[in-house]
């Protein structure tokens, strides 16, 4: 059993994580990955960019708890959970949820467990910098939490 947390700046790629995950633990039976990206989801504004910032050290060991509860609670073989930091833009990948086990209930139950679990626990502060109509100036706000995420964690 393996399990792999990394808060970070730069990008991370897809396959390079799905082939960690599949060969550090073969002969697995699933491999899920789930990749978070910044999204542009409220016109008639337009979301120039999405800076994130995170409590260093508090951050990493809350990933890490997420992690080790997951594979306390369904057979696991390993873990990956990446988060990226900075300014980011409509578009970039944010986040990587990735579970390796024998079995594929296991696997999506742990990714869907880690990623809601992720949103409303983790040590991360969101400000988004829009434009509120075309030729206007950009405002930024810091981003509160939402009751459908508090919601989607409840149910684990």
């Amino acid at each position: 059993m393996s399990n792999s947390v990394r808060v970070q700046t730069e990008d991370f790629d897809l396959n390079k994580e799905y082939n960690h995950l599949r060969a550090a633990h073969y002969p697995c039976g699933a491999v899920v990955l789930f990749s978070g990206l910044v999204r542009d989801f409220l016109p008639p504004q337009q979301l120039i960019s999405l800076e994130l910032e995170h409590y260093p050290g508090m951050t990493e060991a809350m990933l890490q708890q997420l992690s080790t509860a997951a594979t306390a609670r369904w057979k696991l073989l390993g873990t990956t959970i990446i988060h990226r930091t900075g300014k980011l833009l409509p578009g970039d990948q944010i986040v990587l949820v990735g579970v390796s086990s024998a079995h594929r209930t296991d696997a999506f139950e742990a990714a869907q467990f880690i990623m809601d679990t992720l949103k409303t626990s983790a040590p991360f502060w969101k400000k988004e910098t829009l434009k509120q109509y075309p030729g206007s100036a950009p405002e930024s706000y810091w981003v509160a939490a939402k009751d459908s995420d508090e919601q989607l964690a409840q149910r684990w």
